[in-house]
């Protein structure tokens, strides 16, 4: 007679056979919620004649639009923090939604450390203890794909970054591009007049080569090889890479210690740095 199923276990096959169900559910209530939102307020603006309060008007609309996305994407996570990346520069959308969205970089939700122990030895096949000398359980950061934790190897003396991917975020983040090409395939029909299904068709593709960590370490180690032969003082550093340890969901590197570049205007500030002078100057360059 076969085992009886564990409660967990059949709990998380509930979990994962719905959650991609969930996810539509919440992306087309929040989007619905958003488009509503403009269309509307496209019918008040007929309305208004003065050109400067039209202006003010649609300032108003597109920090409100920011604050509803921003929540979508910040509690969704997944591909929605991919799409706060893009959608977060300059030139590409309305100012208010770069300016809320641009904080999103690299504020994702982590994985607890269990989970990551177990992508870590399944993915290595040794244990942390066997590995790590010391591992922190707490990440530096945690991203779309993957967070980042320090650590020391055994038998070494420096530092390692270990980046691990967030368990089931390729599927995940599937899920979340098929939403949004399907409601970009609405768009193109109703308001849009050019092709936003091939964009997010394109970034179907090119988010696909993330979740391999093998060829990522491959482009690091090309990069790095470049730079060192063509400088005689490379102008960027590239962490040297722990070969031997690198597998499509698990990339340890050197440790190399930096700012994030969001921080860099307070850490200038922070060192008495003259804000207008050459060495702000070649930061920020």
């Amino acid at each position: 007679m076969p085992p009886f199923p564990q409660f967990e276990d059949l709990g998380e096959k509930l979990t994962n056979r719905f959650r991609p169900w969930q996810r539509s559910f919440q992306f087309w209530t929040r989007a619905a919620d958003i488009y509503t939102g403009y269309k509307v307020f496209q019918v008040r603006m007929n309305f208004v004649k003065d050109v400067n309060k039209q202006e003010a008007m649609w300032e108003r609309q597109h920090e409100l639009a920011a604050d509803k996305i921003y929540s979508m994407c910040s509690e969704l996570g997944g591909f929605f923090l991919k799409v706060a990346q893009i959608v977060g520069k300059p030139d590409l959308a309305p100012a208010a939604w770069v300016k809320r969205l641009v904080t999103l970089c690299d504020k994702a939700p982590g994985t607890p450390f269990e989970t990551v122990r177990l992508v870590l030895e399944k993915e290595l096949g040794q244990t942390v203890d066997e590995l790590f000398e010391r591992f922190d359980v707490e990440p530096l950061g945690s991203a779309s794909i993957a967070q980042v934790h320090r650590a020391r190897l055994r038998g070494t003396k420096g530092d390692v970054a270990v980046k691990v991917q967030h368990a089931g975020v390729q599927d995940l983040m599937m899920t979340d591009i098929h939403n949004l090409q399907a409601f970009a395939c609405y768009l193109q029909k109703t308001d849009i007049r050019f092709d936003l299904f091939s964009i997010t068709k394109e970034m179907e593709k090119q988010i696909g080569y993330e979740f391999d960590f093998v060829r990522e370490a491959e482009a690091m180690e090309a990069i790095r090889h470049f730079l060192r032969v063509n400088n005689k003082k490379p102008p960027v550093q590239v962490p040297r890479v722990m070969r031997e340890m690198v597998t499509r969901k698990v990339l340890i590197m050197e440790f190399i210690d930096g700012i994030p570049i969001l921080n860099l205007g307070d850490e200038i500030a922070k060192r008495g740095i003259d804000p207008g002078g050459k060495i702000a100057a070649m930061a920020k360059q």
